[in-house]
């Protein structure tokens, strides 16, 4: 600790200050700290700490900036506790206490020289190391070595570097700028050494590389004068961006509260994680430990972590919050609406967008409720000191704090949705004001920014999905591009795909059945596929249609939002609309279509796929909003109730957790919308995928005849009666999430049906998510699928092998062995047994 007496005010350095024990209050000071060197420090708030000098305690406010040395004692320390400094004694006193106090003398201080060890040669016009043997050291052990002030060679130049004394020897780098080589005798003197009394590790500076990267590289619009203005503009809030992944702003203006009423603490125990993954949990609690992210906690609460592997190898760390949220009472706060935002950015020239470096963790959780984001991997217990991800009244509490930064603003410098900040001006001038005075917000709450993803001085920016330019606001093509690049189909598969999605919106297209008349001709049984330019101008006609009012409408705040979504072979697709009045109007469409390895999904893989890409598709609209999800797939209502997700289905529901929606089924002759987007013909020749059926010889046929009934069994209904079966579901969770067999201690806690199965795990295999148990005689002559048969379908299946005119009342032997060519379950020649009796 630094004694100032030149120094108004006492200060701890921000790296420290985040390590000390202390209520550290982030405030923005109405003062201005300048250094020695005439720099402006910057101040980031006030810590309550306790000093201790000598045998005595003192409670003092001290300031956090961006300082050299750890701490520095000033003036008002002195005072306000009536120390004495006496530099004759090098003691500071108080209360009658005598403090030493750590100087270094002349003697210790003076320049000592530095001697070379050996006779060397300089090469001309070149630098070599040297190496050199200090005549006296004194009590430091490191120094600077300098230009020596009698030099033994003219031309010769020593470079300043920091040394260690205590070595036998010193490196010391020499320059010869002379034409010929210069000769350095053994024992010349060759620099001198300055001690140095501490090192200090200087934080890290904002370099002109790193303040200005991509940000000048997009500015063409601009001559060589307005460029210089907006250099010195982010030169002059360069704190303001972040330089890493750990250099995050932490917010003084709101914390994050989990209301939960009166509900008792929820705990559950930790998920068994392997060794590898268990040791990788324990470096990145260390990492976010580090970082100020969390600390330990001793509360009741606890909620089990998932790690799930990144695109690039790496390990994201999550926690399974969907227990916490259940019992969280929703934030409503309102957000505003888009139309009325959309209309105040009318008039405008010039539009930069800003975007917040980890915005969740620069919002502190409030003391009292850190203890409810607890998390366990085993070792230790854990708590969030930020707002983390997957909790769900996070959204609303970040729109409350950006409202609360940019308040008193008005429409003609910025807005703010959500996370989405947007800066406009007429003028080039004005937009410069007005970004300086955004900034001026953000610094003031300790907020930090991006670099990489803000955009400066733009004449057109892409914003809550609407293009916007001096010319004024339109849609954003992507709204529309799944309608207007629809490709012209190619065979009746294709036609009928497209015409599915104008049927489902018919009632809004003038005079539809005449436009659709040639398309449908097309379609009938014994017409050859012969696409006219009747035809042509019919497929255009409705994909004008289909983008224009009143069939595509602007979204009101008002109303509900519903998204369909849907997945085929080929790709995926949503619409999203509100209903007014009585009638559903399409907001904005969405297609995509699969990548190989996507063909390879199983159905509930590909549905659930397409439910997160669509959501982050139309973010701007769904987040911290409640809506709709409609889905012509039954069992994903089960598939985000997971026990234990792991992998992409466990990052695919640790993403969903942000999103506020209700899960809907309807029957897919009432999803044509979003059936016939997910159809839509790719634009490549693709090929189709080689389903997991094909691999095992399955049928094509997704549907799950029951012998000669005439109803069939979609997939989706039989994945459902599996999982709701408790022998199953254990087993058909684990394969829908990884091929990993169990361990038996994970399976040991489970029902003895469960263990059974878990017995057969590698005859048990997936076709379109549900369970079949793959049965091959001895020889390998012979292979058979069995469907893992929930106990809720087993009397229906008896009932149709035995007692039905086509079962022919057999005795147990046949029946058994009718039954065992389709179907089979725990327990399944007990009961045969026992039916063929009764």
């Amino acid at each position: 600790m630094l004694v100032d007496t030149g120094a108004n005010v006492t200060l701890v350095r921000t790296d420290l200050a985040q390590k000390l024990k202390g209520n550290f209050i982030y405030t923005a000071p109405n003062i201005s700290l300048k250094t020695a060197t005439g720099e402006k420090a910057e101040i980031h708030g006030k810590l309550d700490a306790t000093i201790e000098c000598g045998s005595r305690k003192f409670q003092h406010k001290i300031y956090v900036a961006d300082i050299t040395d750890p701490c520095i004692l000033g003036l008002d320390f002195l005072q306000k506790f009536n120390f004495m400094v006496d530099l004759e004694k090098n003691e500071i006193r108080t209360g009658g206490e005598e403090i030493p106090l750590f100087s270094a003398s002349a003697e210790d201080s003076k320049l000592c020289s530095v001697l070379a060890k050996e006779k060397t040669i300089i090469p001309a016009r070149s630098e070599c190391l040297i190496q050199g043997v200090p005549e006296a050291s004194g009590k430091f052990r490191y120094a600077v070595t300098d230009f020596p002030s009698q030099v033994s060679q003219k031309g010769v130049l020593v470079a300043a570097t920091l040394v260690d004394l205590k070595k036998e020897a010193i490196p010391v780098r020499v320059l010869n700028l002379d034409h010929k080589p210069k000769t350095i005798d053994k024992g010349a003197v060759i620099a001198t050494c300055e001690p140095v009394v501490d090192i200090v590790a200087r934080p890290q500076e904002f370099s002109e590389s790193l303040r200005l990267p991509s940000i000048l590289e997009n500015l063409e619009g601009l001559n060589e004068e307005q460029r210089t203005a907006v250099k010195e503009l982010l030169q002059e809030f360069q704190n303001l961006f972040s330089t890493s992944d750990s250099d995050v702003g932490r917010c003084n203006m709101t914390q994050h509260r989990i209301n939960t009423g009166n509900h008792p603490p929820i705990k559950q125990y930790p998920r068994r994680l392997p060794l590898a993954k268990k040791e990788e949990a324990e470096r990145l609690v260390k990492e976010m430990v580090d970082n100020g992210i969390i600390e330990e906690s001793s509360g009741p609460w606890a909620s089990p972590i998932v790690l799930v592997k990144k695109k690039d190898g790496s390990t994201r760390f999550c926690v399974d919050y969907r227990k916490l949220n259940e019992i969280t009472i929703k934030d409503s706060y309102p957000l505003p609406r888009i139309d009325d935002t959309l209309d105040a950015l009318n008039g405008s020239q010039w539009f930069s967008t800003l975007d917040l470096k980890s915005g969740y963790w620069q919002v502190e959780i409030q003391p009292e409720d850190k203890e409810k984001t607890a998390f366990t991997t085993g070792q230790g217990l854990w708590q969030f000191k930020v707002m983390p991800f997957g909790l769900c009244n996070a959204p609303a509490t970040f729109e409350r704090l950006m409202e609360t930064v940019l308040r008193g603003l008005t429409s003609e410098a910025c807005l703010v949705y959500l996370d989405d900040i947007i800066i406009v001006g007429r003028t080039f001038q004005e937009h410069l004001n007005n970004i300086r005075k955004v900034f001026q917000r953000l610094q003031k709450a300790n907020l930090k920014l991006s670099p990489k993803k803000c955009r400066f001085f733009r004449k057109e920016v892409s914003y809550l999905g609407h293009i916007i330019s001096a010319d004024g606001v339109k849609t954003d093509p992507e709204k529309t591009k799944a309608v207007v690049d629809w490709p012209r189909p190619e065979t009746v598969h294709d036609l009928r795909s497209f015409l599915g999605l104008c049927t489902y919106y018919r009632r809004f297209v003038r005079n539809f059945s005449a436009i659709a008349r040639p398309l449908h001709k097309l379609t009938e049984a014994r017409s050859n596929f012969n696409w006219t330019e009747e035809c042509e101008k019919s497929f255009n006609n409705l994909k004008k249609a289909l983008i224009t009012s009143p069939v595509l409408t602007y979204p009101r705040t008002d109303k509900e939002f519903i998204l369909d979504t849907d997945a085929s072979n080929e790709g995926i697709g949503a619409v999203l609309s509100q209903k007014i009045g009585n009638e559903e109007c399409v907001i904005a469409y969405f297609s995509k279509s699969l990548g190989k390895p996507e063909r390879n999904y199983c159905v509930t893989r590909k549905e659930l796929l397409a439910i997160v890409k669509s959501i982050e598709h139309f973010h701007h609209y769904l987040y911290g909003r409640k809506f709709l999800l409609r889905t012509d797939h039954a069992s994903l209502r089960w598939l985000l109730n997971f026990r234990e997700p792991e992998g992409q289905i466990a990052r695919w529901i640790q993403r969903l957790q942000e999103y506020d929606f209700e899960i809907q089924h309807r029957k897919g002759t009432s999803h044509g919308n979003a059936d016939a987007l997910s159809r839509r013909p790719c634009k490549e020749s693709c090929k189709h995928c080689t389903n997991a059926e094909k691999k095992f010889g399955m049928e094509t046929d997704i549907s799950v005849k029951v012998l000669t009934t005439e109803d069939a069994w979609s997939s989706s209904e039989v994945q459902k009666a599996q999982l709701e079966d408790p022998a199953i579901r254990p087993i058909l969770e684990r394969k829908l999430n990884s091929e990993d067999r169990p361990s038996w201690q994970e399976i040991a806690p489970e029902r003895p049906a469960t263990k059974r199965y878990w017995a057969l795990w590698d005859s048990l295999h997936l076709k379109d998510g549900v369970l079949y148990r793959k049965w091959e005689s001895d020889d390998g002559s012979s292979c058979r699928w069995q469907l893992i048969l929930p106990k809720s379908r087993i009397q229906e299946v008896l009932r149709e092998t035995h007692d039905s005119a086509s079962g022919g009342h057999f005795g147990v032997m046949k029946t058994l062995s009718k039954t065992r060519e389709r179907f089979y379950w725990d327990r399944l020649r007990a009961d045969v047994e026992k039916w063929c009796r009764e």
